[in-house]
């Protein structure tokens, strides 16, 4: 019931289609023994997911992104259960037609803290960043190894290489201004980043957006969205965290990473922002304020220091 996708242009057509994308919705839930149970399109998200019936959630994946379907439904399986804030439990993945992947889970109870976030008292922030903080631990204290054959990059030093030779290309495509382009080439070359480090499994997107939330109480209900999972450096999950999550608080911050079990270098986080692979310097400085200094060096700081020494 679903096209071949090959390309951008074909996704763009596809994707904006409801009446295509929920014909193919629709018959595949048929063939899951789920005919009867009603669809609701989500808004967000880069893939199409739909709720079916109150209690589960179907993500398709087009040919060009049926590896991140294949991914999200073995780390979800991976984790399930392992963290202190609950994770999907997937009830089938697989192909379905023409190069497409799904994963058919269960249905997240709550709100998603970014929507909630600003109806947040200070002292439950406080609280939800302590969670988020012993989740990110528990998620790194992951064996990743039977992971290995799904998730990338496999060798941390040449990814970086690769990230770093296209560092200034990528921030001056999303329009970085020259002042702050012409600072990346030295900073990351001062920046010592583990080429071999322990191999911790990463969610590569520890953002509010990624969270719901019970605002009666307001308690960590579901932590979603593993399909950019990969195994690396545990430092590199703390660029979502220091702009998503904390966003440029250090006090927030420091309580955050004292629930993971150590400060945070200012200087790796800020190169793995520079570095990651959808990072986009431009749209974070408009989300956080940026130092009146201006250098690379204060921006890390700024954003990612908590007053502690170094240790992630």
């Amino acid at each position: 019931m679903l096209p071949v996708v090959e390309t951008d242009a074909q996704w763009d057509s596809v994707v904006g289609d409801e009446r295509l994308m929920r014909a193919g919705a629709a018959d595949l839930c048929a063939r899951l023994g789920l005919a009867d149970a009603p669809l609701v399109r989500f808004p967000d998200g880069t893939q199409p997911v739909y709720a079916v019936g109150a209690h589960r959630v179907l993500k398709l994946f087009p040919t060009t992104a049926a590896e991140d379907g294949v991914a999200e439904g073995r780390v979800l399986s991976h984790v399930h259960g392992r963290l202190p804030v609950p994770t999907p439990a997937v009830e089938a993945f697989g192909p379905y037609e023409n190069g497409w992947q799904y994963v058919l889970m269960s249905r997240l109870r709550g709100e998603n803290l970014a929507r909630a976030w600003d109806r947040v008292p200070r002292s439950d922030r406080e609280r939800l960043v302590t969670e988020i903080g012993e989740t990110l631990a528990a998620l790194h204290s992951l064996d990743p190894a039977p992971l290995q054959d799904v998730l990338g990059p496999g060798d941390w030093g040449a990814f970086l290489d690769r990230q770093r030779a296209n560092a200034v290309a990528r921030q001056r495509g999303h329009g970085l201004a020259d002042a702050w382009l012409e600072q990346i080439p030295d900073y990351l070359a001062a920046v010592p980043l583990p080429r071999a480090p322990r191999r911790s499994l990463l969610h590569t997107e520890v953002m509010r957006q990624h969270f719901l939330v019970d605002p009666d109480g307001w308690r960590l209900t579901g932590l979603f969205d593993f399909e950019p999972a990969m195994i690396g450096d545990a430092a590199y999950d703390f660029v979502g965290v220091g702009v998503f999550v904390t966003g440029g608080d250090p006090h927030l911050l420091a309580r955050l990473t004292r629930a993971y079990g150590g400060p945070l270098d200012p200087d790796h986080a800020l190169a793995y922002t520079l570095l990651h692979v959808y990072s986009n310097l431009p749209w974070y400085l408009r989300e956080l304020q940026a130092p009146a200094e201006g250098t690379l060096p204060a921006l890390a700081r700024a954003w990612f220091g908590t007053g502690g020494p170094p240790s992630v």
